[in-house]
């Protein structure tokens, strides 16, 4: 089962969300992308919740000469987050990664800045936080962002992808306390193999996509 594009997606996993939302599971709920992949995904399921958007930006690590390849992971000024495994199959260290880490540091900083403009991250404390993105490879960056938000204290926080590799999803129990995800193909190999239309998506998308919808307070 492939997606037209990511607003189709958002639309699936809103109408799933939202049988959720109708048994009374999704208590004053929040919406948060991961960008910016994630944003036309998040976007379907805030309205259809008619929820508050925002992004929590999370910047992946990847393997040397194989960036696609996620590694490790970083959100906000936290420390990087490694699959240990990963490093020790590839012979590195986190002392070697760390230029890639300053790197993808000041991305992570330019992209708030440019998504936020001064504006502050949401208080999540007590609300029911739902994480959406495009979908769910390795599940680094998924984990790192996950962890950022605990410590934050959410009601409940909730991972919601349309497409994952199979295992992902139970991988990241002890890190969410639920996981959905709509499909996990057997050959799943990439994220972008699920979708007819997986163009890039701009900053100006995603800004103009924040500035469309209500984001949180």
């Amino acid at each position: 089962m492939r997606f037209h594009d990511r607003r189709q997606a958002g639309q699936e996993l809103a109408a799933r969300l939202l049988d959720r939302a109708a048994d009374g599971d999704l208590t004053d709920p929040v919406v948060l992308a991961l960008p910016r992949g994630g944003v036309p995904v998040a976007a379907e399921v805030a309205r259809t919740l008619r929820a508050p958007l925002d992004v929590l930006v999370v910047r992946k690590i990847g393997a040397p000469g194989r960036p696609e390849a996620g590694i490790g992971a970083i959100a906000d000024d936290e420390p990087p987050l490694f699959d240990e495994q990963s490093l020790r199959i590839l012979g590195l260290s986190e002392d070697r990664l760390a230029p890639d880490v300053a790197r993808e540091r000041t991305e992570l900083h330019r992209r708030e800045d440019a998504y936020r403009h001064g504006r502050p991250a949401p208080d999540i404390r007590g609300r029911t936080v739902i994480l959406v993105d495009d979908g769910l490879a390795t599940g680094v960056t998924a984990r790192a962002a996950l962890r950022h938000l605990r410590r934050a204290q959410p009601a409940r926080l909730i991972l919601a992808v349309p497409v994952c590799a199979a295992g992902a999803p139970e991988a990241l129990r002890d890190e969410a306390d639920e996981v959905i995800c709509l499909h996990q193909p057997r050959n799943f190999h990439a994220v972008g193999l699920w979708y007819e239309d997986f163009g890039q998506v701009s900053d100006r998308e995603v800004t103009d996509t924040l500035r469309g919808l209500s984001v949180s307070p």
